[in-house]
């Protein structure tokens, strides 16, 4: 069983920073590309960064030039670090893997269990 734990969220004030994290465990072979994703209330899951195994990286144009998606390899760890961060960034933060469990092929999409951001004053 492969699992995702996120942790960082929490409340921070409009043009503030925080830093999520995304840890891996579990038995596999590897980890592919790995994301975050956010949803807002009454909105839909979008992506919004992702970072592939050999670190090509995309962003959503509505976070390019703020966050910075980065991984640990090694650590099978994924982070997002926000900056001048927005009230419109209140979401509920995903973190996604694609998860090689046997080998480098067929990978298991594996979700993390969602971690808050609010950003308010």
């Amino acid at each position: 069983q492969v699992q995702l734990v996120e942790s960082g969220g929490g409340l921070v004030q409009p043009g503030g920073s925080l830093r999520l994290s995304c840890a891996a465990s579990g038995r596999f072979f590897d980890i592919n590309a790995m994301g975050w994703y956010r949803q807002a209330p009454v909105k839909e899951r979008e992506l919004i960064a992702v970072i592939s195994r050999g670190g090509n990286i995309n962003y959503a144009d509505s976070v390019k030039g703020r966050f910075t998606i980065s991984r640990d390899n090694a650590g099978n760890t994924v982070y997002l670090q926000m900056n001048n961060l927005k009230p419109e960034d209140t979401a509920v933060y995903y973190c996604n893997a694609a998860v090689w469990v046997k080998g480098p092929y067929n990978p298991l999409e594996v979700w993390g269990q969602g971690i808050l951001v609010t950003v308010s004053s």
